[in-house]
């Protein structure tokens, strides 16, 4: 199940008003946001699972910010 979509709806209406010519989304726009909201979600699910481990490892209950850091340099992302 996805999670909210008004911000990917809020992005997509950014793009269409960037070209005020620009015809509604047609079916592929509509797949490609709705892959990427899927991708986005994933990871961001896969992170916060890993955050969880690290701040369970560090025998917390809540996560901090330092343990999605270490969860991702774990996962070796640099940014």
């Amino acid at each position: 199940m996805l999670l909210v979509t008004r911000p990917f709806r809020e992005k997509r209406r950014r793009v269409l008003l960037f070209d005020p010519h620009a015809s509604p989304p047609d079916l592929l726009f509509r797949s490609a946001v709705a892959a990427l909201h899927e991708a986005a979600e994933a990871y961001l699910v896969g992170l916060f699972e890993d955050t969880n481990l690290c701040a369970i490892h560090a025998r917390r209950v809540t996560f901090m910010p330092k343990d999605i850091q270490l969860a991702r340099r774990i996962r070796s992302e640099r940014g």
